[in-house]
């Protein structure tokens, strides 16, 4: 406990809302004020994301967005949320790798593989090198303790997963920021109330909220010349992120099951439902690709957002539709987390791809 800890407890001010709040506050701060310089530059630079296959936009948008994200984590986290980086060694270099190649596909468009290769790079630092790893299944497919190898491949496979499946569902407005918002905000709530030594989790959820709002202030609006977004650059590290955070849940019922008030045996699946929507759009979309006969890396607009806009929503509610079908499945497996895992997660999955083909059999009834 340094100097400056004991002078706020004496106070009986705690340690732990201090750096929540203050790094929550300065997060939105840096990221609000961030942004107009950015849209700024990318005006007068002409970096501007054009529309194209897979847009859901008519006209050129700055795309820096993600700028400002990491500009604001990468401030914050390190000031308050510091243990984090005594514990994970490589997670500020991960940082730093996502950035980079996120603004160099922001502004140039880099190829597939290059970025593949900078993902791969990252989980690799954080699994192997950070011990961020999957290590059991609790009974999933009979699966329950996890041999090193197969938990490290399993990981990595994870971890490039989900830092593409989040950059796919960042196609309208507002959808991929106030996922994060709702994602972090589950996964800090479930690190408060699993015990003190989750703090620095608990802060880094406030911090990446308070970025992804900062954010979205600008992504919702309405006026052409304040609105961006946030690109490669804020997707891939905010999928990092939420993988991260996703694991480290998972992990905290392996590792301090002494620690914590319960053993939660379906924590796999909890974090599964919290992670639905990347899953299944990532799921769907190989499908329908797949179904025909396209390259699972072709550009479409099969996406669960594009569908909705097929049924007239505007990028609002079609956001709005999204975060609340997804919410409900969540609520569904909190309520039966006591069930047997598979059952759960047949569950889970059932109610994801039901969310994911509604639309479809209603734009089909709107035709008819």
């Amino acid at each position: 406990m340094n100097n400056f800890q004991v002078f706020l407890e004496s106070y009986g001010i705690s340690f732990f809302y201090f750096k929540m709040i203050l790094g929550f506050s300065f997060s939105f701060l840096i990221t609000y004020l961030a942004i107009p310089t950015i849209i700024k530059i990318s005006r007068r630079k002409n970096l501007m994301d054009e529309p194209g296959a897979r847009s859901s936009h008519l006209r050129k948008i700055p795309n820096l967005g993600g700028i400002a994200v990491f500009f604001s984590l990468g401030v914050c986290a390190p000031i308050f949320a510091y243990e984090l980086f005594d514990r994970y060694k490589f997670l500020f270099a991960s940082f730093i790798i996502l950035f980079f190649v996120g603004v160099m596909d922001d502004i140039m468009v880099l190829r597939a593989y290059k970025k593949l290769v900078a993902q791969i790079l990252v989980s690799a630092l954080m699994v192997i090198g950070s011990d961020v790893r999957i290590r059991s299944l609790f009974g999933v497919f009979g699966v329950y303790e996890i041999n090193y190898f197969i938990s490290v491949m399993f990981s990595l496979m994870t971890f490039i997963i989900l830092i593409n499946a989040f950059n796919l569902i960042d196609g309208i407005d507002g959808l991929a920021g106030s996922y994060t918002v709702v994602t972090s905000a589950l996964f800090g709530i479930s690190f408060y109330r699993l015990g003190s030594a989750n703090d620095p989790l608990v802060v880094l959820c406030a911090i990446i909220i308070a970025a992804s709002l900062g954010f979205l202030i600008y992504n919702l609006s309405n006026k052409r010349s304040t609105k961006i977004f946030m690109g490669d650059t804020g997707s891939m590290i905010l999928g990092f992120l939420l993988a991260f955070t996703g694991i480290s849940f998972i992990d905290i019922f392996i590792e301090k099951r002494n620690e914590v008030f319960y053993h939660l045996q379906a924590a796999p699946v909890i974090a599964v439902a919290i992670l639905i929507l990347p899953i299944i759009d990532t799921i769907t979309v190989i499908i329908t690709r797949l179904y025909h006969g396209k390259s699972v890396l072709s550009a479409d607009k099969n996406h669960i957002h594009h569908k909705l806009l097929n049924l007239g929503l505007t990028h609002r509610r079609s956001t709005a539709y999204i975060i609340t079908y997804f919410l409900l499945i969540i609520v569904v497996a909190y309520f039966l987390r006591h069930l047997d895992v598979n059952q759960l997660l047949m569950i889970v999955m059932t109610l994801g791809f039901l969310g994911a083909y509604l639309p479809i059999v209603l734009l089909k009834f709107k035709k008819d």
